[in-house]
């Protein structure tokens, strides 16, 4: 029997007053996260929440989503975190496609209107029965015609509760992909599957239990729930809350805090690395002092960036490699192992990995293949999507997508996304071979690649690029300087200067978003 709120009450026996969660000033500590969550999970079964059910929840990086969180887990139900990012379209999809029985949503404000969004897409919605809405203040009455407040339930419900005992095989968390390709799946996971993997990165990250840890990642997103908030909660640490990522607050909040480990995915690095502090108060040297280890994982982190940040802050950067599907931590570059930069280091303890030709075969050391993997934190499958899954966990491995290869000393490195691959006169191009090469460019701050449709070779090279500052270039400049670093097949023929990129909510360039852009221009 396993139950992942255990790893709340555990923290709150061990470490009742020390603060949990820290946001905007104020501290809240292990005993007042597990009371709320405990006073929520009445609230749930007042209602009609039973074990097995499901229940949404959106909501920013506050307090209240760890008091969500586990307090839906106690009541023996699957959390379903939704993106604050969604619109009431796809909200109503997400509620009907997981069979939500409530959907607990925060507020929002003017520039980010997700309680409305959240609602509208509710009422979309009859198999969703109550909404419960997250008002800024606790007291605040509901700015929306149905459902109640958390505020309001939490006030009238008893502070005591016995967690329901769950299956360690039993459903914890469905949490949905970014749907690159089709309508977005909800991988389900398990009691078991997320408590491994909290356990994992708490040792992976060496977490102490004076460590501060700093979380701008989405919780919505399994990477911050799992890696930070589940793993400082595991370990009894101090969580800094960020709802949004902006460079300058975050290096505020690092020295301010006397945060220990960041974890981030590469475009926040790539911001931190960019931030003037010859425009701010703020100094290197005093972030250098608290920060002791930082994580990138989400996507393949440029080495340049890493070779550039570590030399400006005087920290390692781990790279790891995860997906929702494993929970998500899969490999690692493990603190007392050697550190390659680029690799995305070796399998994490009970995984195993393998690189596959497209008979499933397994390839050489060096050769290029899909990256499988299998251990306790694989997926059951995605929700209600059995054809889908017969695929993708055939043979007992889960089968990523992502192309790898692995050198003599068991290292893996990602080489790009199976879907991502242009092929150019019948050659594989791998965009981000081509962008590894593009970022060293003394101009070039950021770059994505993509394939485009060509009328005689299939498909050209074209690069999105973004500028320094101030720098002053031309495209035939950019392809000439790539073109003499990279084979002749390989560099871009079309460069693009942008201003940015476009991003998911979890920092991750969104390259269907370009390719969008081409098929309109060609329409």
């Amino acid at each position: 029997m396993l139950n992942l709120s255990v790893i709340l009450e555990d923290s709150a026996h061990r470490y009742a007053e020390k603060p949990a969660f820290r946001f905007s000033g104020q501290s809240y500590s292990y005993s007042q996260i597990n009371l709320l969550a405990n006073k929520l999970a009445n609230a749930l079964v007042k209602i009609g929440v039973k074990p097995g059910d499901k229940v949404a929840l959106s909501c920013p990086n506050l307090p209240y989503f760890p008091i969500s969180y586990f307090g839906i887990l106690k009541t023996g139900a699957s959390v379903v975190p939704l993106s604050i990012l969604l619109k009431h379209n796809e909200v109503a999809y997400h509620l009907e496609d997981s069979e939500a029985k409530v959907f607990i949503c925060f507020e929002g404000s003017e520039a980010l209107p997700m309680g409305e969004e959240g609602y509208q897409g509710f009422t979309l919605v009859n198999t969703c029965e109550h909404f419960i809405c997250i008002t800024a203040k606790m007291d605040d009455s509901s700015p929306f015609a149905e459902g109640s407040t958390l505020g309001a339930i939490l006030a009238g419900s008893p502070g005591e509760f016995e967690t329901v005992r769950t299956s360690a095989e039993d459903t914890a968390v469905i949490i949905y992909t970014s749907g690159t390709t089709g309508k977005p799946k909800g991988a389900e996971l398990t009691h078991s599957n997320l408590a491994w993997n909290a356990d994992l990165c708490r040792h992976l990250f060496q977490f102490q239990t004076d460590d501060v840890l700093l979380t701008v990642l989405p919780l919505f997103h399994i990477f911050g729930q799992t890696c930070l908030m589940n793993a400082g909660v595991m370990h009894g640490t101090t969580n800094v809350l960020i709802p949004r990522f902006e460079a300058e607050a975050v290096l505020t909040s690092i020295v301010s805090e006397g945060v220990s480990i960041f974890a981030g995915v590469p475009t926040m690095y790539w911001g931190l690395l960019h931030f003037d502090f010859e425009k701010s108060n703020l100094k290197i040297k005093d972030v250098q002092k608290t920060l002791r280890t930082c994580a990138s994982g989400g996507a393949a982190l440029p080495v340049q960036v890493l070779k550039d940040f570590e030399s400006k802050f005087n920290v390692p950067i781990l790279e790891g490699y995860g997906m929702s599907e494993g929970s998500p931590v899969v490999t690692f570059n493990h603190l007392d192992q050697e550190r390659k930069p680029g690799s995305i280091g070796t399998p994490v303890w009970g995984v195993e990995v393998k690189i596959v030709d497209e008979h499933d075969v397994e390839v050489p050391v060096g050769e290029r293949g899909e990256l499988l993997y299998r251990g306790h934190n694989v997926m059951k499958g995605y929700y209600k999507k059995p054809g889908v899954n017969s695929v993708v966990l055939r043979g007992g491995w889960l089968h990523s997508g992502d192309v790898a290869v692995k050198d003599e000393d068991g290292y893996y490195y990602i080489v790009d996304r199976t879907k991502d691959m242009i092929i150019r006169g019948g050659l594989n191009v791998y965009p981000r071979e081509v962008e590894e090469v593009m970022i060293q460019h003394n101009y070039v701050s950021l770059v994505a690649v993509i394939g485009v449709p060509d009328e005689k070779l299939g498909e050209e090279v074209k690069a999105f690029v973004v500028l320094d500052q101030d720098a002053v270039c031309t495209e035939g400049e950019i392809i000439e300087w790539t073109k003499n670093r990279i084979a002749a097949y390989k560099y871009p023929r079309e460069v693009e200067f942008v201003a940015s990129l476009p991003m998911s909510a979890t920092g991750k360039i969104l390259k269907r978003e370009l390719r969008k852009q081409i098929e309109a221009k060609s329409l």
